[in-house]
């Protein structure tokens, strides 16, 4: 076995693969830029070797200081994670040239399938069904819209080196592929180094399902059941489960078989995965194959007990497969969901920043038999910066149902604490909750099908109405308790946006809580909370919960998944003079526009004096390697431009004001 193994990634992914190096007692090296100097990945490798600035086209891109580190480092084989160069054919072969190995697929793999465009029509040669398309590059943004209107709206324009939704856009119709093509041209060039672009036609209300595949070096190739990833916004994967709800037995089979003819007939002998657009008949096409680890590889994991890593390890080193497809089941179902510096409230534009306080939830066994499990890259204090993908953690659960596994998410959500930036937590915990997500009936609409105007919480249940209270009681009693204990008392106001419940909290072996114009009365018991705490937990009439609190003027803003509140808790005599203040008016930001998201600008298309119209676009900000569009709210004559191409803005910064 391997000695030493370099890994060409950073973050999450090199995290995950220095812990299945050390169970293998495999030494490890990490390369970083300069954004990465302090990352938990450099402090748990063995070596580390520094290798430029933070963007990746002059670091994680350039092969020829990965190479020159593994030779400095001894290391003898190189495992590029994903992203970055882990699908580039010529790096893999540079690595065969240095007598280096290289951790995935061979190069001729590669070429055949890691390229979007070779892969389509390697598969039609096949005689795989796949979309409609141009199966070739394209030239400019003209001979973009000719194809586009030649195949019929919609479309996708697609990066040919792509992959984790990055440089993808689609189309409904000629302005968009005049706006998209060249936005994504820029960011394929700017995260893959690859600035060819093909186009297929966009299959409206379909699922997103793939087949993980694993070879050796002998010509042996077996599946590893399906995964489905149809829970997606901007084309970005964000919860990922496995099995599949749609599948029945005889469609897994087809389409695992169908995945491993096709990895034979290229020679495939490392981990990689066969993408499928399927319909709601269960009616699938190839879509492509990406030739590497995928980020949602944790819930096969789960439901197989395999290592996948570990995998892909052994056959590089040119160990055969231990296993055929008949030694390989399904237990039981596991749920992952990416935890992403982003603003759900602000259409999920990314959210950069720094990790003020991070406190993922335990990771093992729980009580009811369900697992948890985090994969992160960071801890608390880290910064999520502008030039790599937004991505905090990958939070997994296992149960031995589908709805076991849901639960068991839900309640790892409500433990999962951060702050410092923006997070899509709520919004992760609104999906769980959806009777629709637990029905399984899935689309890769789905966000834009229940979220049509964008994410804006949840409204709170009776339950969740209850436990605010409870809480805001709670801490409210703690609180007097230790400032002003001569003010202690059992009748009090709660107010939760703005609605009035008259309560009577007393003590005993728990804090009781009567909601004394309704009739009843509820228990909270083991109270985990102490003053300047973000978390509460405790156990309300039996159901145990976790909520997110904080100070707000007056009294407290809870939040229990997806649902929030600000909570006042008064005494009845303050609480009538509450109701007659008057409301606080918005500030009026209705004739600028606002940068949504922290970032660089790329382009501000606009001047002073020019005539704009609503829609019409006015800045290009790129985060995260991503190109955003802003575009004017409102007609308007432009009285002021506060930001120039190059300038770094923040959030809510102005960077056009109208007269």
């Amino acid at each position: 076995m391997f000695s030493k193994i370099l890994i060409a990634n950073r973050g999450e992914i090199a995290v995950r693969i220095i812990k299945t190096c050390r169970r293998m007692g495999i030494a490890t090296v990490v390369v970083y830029s300069e954004a990465d100097a302090d990352s938990m990945a450099v402090e748990m490798a063995d070596e580390s070797v520094f290798i430029g600035p933070p963007p990746a086209a002059q670091s994680y891109l350039l092969a020829d200081k990965i190479i020159e580190a593994c030779k400095a480092t001894k290391a003898e084989a190189i495992h590029p994670g994903f992203g970055f160069l882990s699908e580039n054919a010529g790096f893999a072969k540079r690595c065969a040239d240095e007598g280096i190995v290289f951790i995935g697929p061979n190069p001729h793999a590669i070429e055949a399938m890691g390229d979007k465009i070779e892969s389509k029509k390697f598969a039609a040669k096949a005689n795989v069904s796949v979309v409609p398309g141009h199966v070739g590059e394209i030239d400019d943004t003209a001979h973009a819209v000719k194809i586009s209107e030649e195949i019929g709206y919609p479309v996708m324009i697609k990066a040919s080196a792509g992959g984790g939704g990055k440089g993808i856009r689609v189309a409904w119709n000629r302005k968009d592929v005049e706006e998209g093509f060249p936005a994504v041209r820029a960011e394929a060039k700017a995260s893959f180094g690859d600035d060819r672009i093909f186009i297929e036609k966009f299959i409206e209300s379909p699922r997103h399902v793939e087949i993980q595949v694993l070879g050796d070096k002998y010509g042996h190739v077996v599946h590893l059941f399906e995964r489905e990833c149809s829970i997606q916004r901007r084309n970005q994967k964000v919860i990922e489960e496995a099995p599949s709800p749609l599948l029945d037995e005889k469609t897994r089979a087809a389409m695992g078989a169908q995945a491993v003819a096709l990895a034979q007939a290229v020679g495939y002998d490392s981990a990689g995965t066969v993408e499928f657009v399927a319909g709601q008949d269960k009616s699938f096409f190839f879509l492509e194959m990406n030739t590497r680890l995928q980020v949602e590889h944790p819930v096969t994991e789960l439901i197989t007990g395999l290592d996948l890593v570990e995998q892909m390890i052994r056959s590089a080193y040119g160990e055969p497969l231990a296993f055929k497809q008949d030694d390989l089941k399904i237990k039981g179902w596991a749920i992952e969901s990416r935890i992403y510096a982003e603003d759900p409230y602000r259409g999920f534009l990314p959210s950069i920043g720094r990790l003020v306080r991070y406190e993922p939830p335990a990771e093992g066994e729980l009580a009811t038999g369900a697992k948890v499990r985090n994969d992160a890259g960071v801890r608390e204090g880290d910064e999520i910066s502008m030039f790599y993908d937004p991505m905090i953690s990958k939070l997994s659960t296992w149960a031995k149902t589908r709805e076991g596994a849901i639960d068991a998410m839900g309640r790892a959500l409500e433990d999962f604490h951060v702050e410092g930036l923006g997070q899509n937590i709520p919004f992760l915990a609104a999906v769980m909750d959806q009777d629709r997500f637990r029905s399984g009936k899935l689309s890769t609409n789905y966000i834009k099908d229940e979220f049509p105007d964008g994410f804006w919480g949840a409204a709170p249940t009776p339950f969740q109405r209850d436990l605010m209270a409870a809480v805001a009681c709670a801490m409210h009693r703690t609180l007097t308790r230790r400032a002003a204990p001569e003010l202690m008392r059992d009748d009090w106001v709660v107010i939760e946006n703005g609605e009035r419940r008259a309560v009577r909290v007393t003590n005993g072996e728990a804090l009781s809580v009567e909601f004394v114009d309704e009739g009843r009365t509820l228990k909270l018991t083991d109270i985990d909370w102490r003053p300047g705490r973000p978390v509460f937990r405790g156990v309300l009439d039996g159901r145990a919960f976790t909520a997110q609190v904080e100070p707000a003027p007056e009294g407290f803003r809870i939040r229990h998944r997806a649902a929030s509140a600000k909570v006042l808790v008064l005494t009845p005599r303050i609480a009538e003079l509450h109701e007659k203040l008057p409301p606080k008016k918005a500030a009026d930001t209705s004739k600028m526009v606002l940068s949504p998201m922290p970032g660089l600008v790329v382009t501000l298309d606009v001047a002073v004096g020019q005539q704009v119209r609503s829609g019409e676009a006015v800045a290009v900000i790129e985060a995260m390697k991503m190109q955003n569009i802003i575009r004017a709210e409102r007609d308007g004559v432009v009285k002021a431009v506060n930001a120039k191409a190059g300038d770094s803005v923040a959030a809510d910064e102005v960077l056009v004001e109208f007269a």
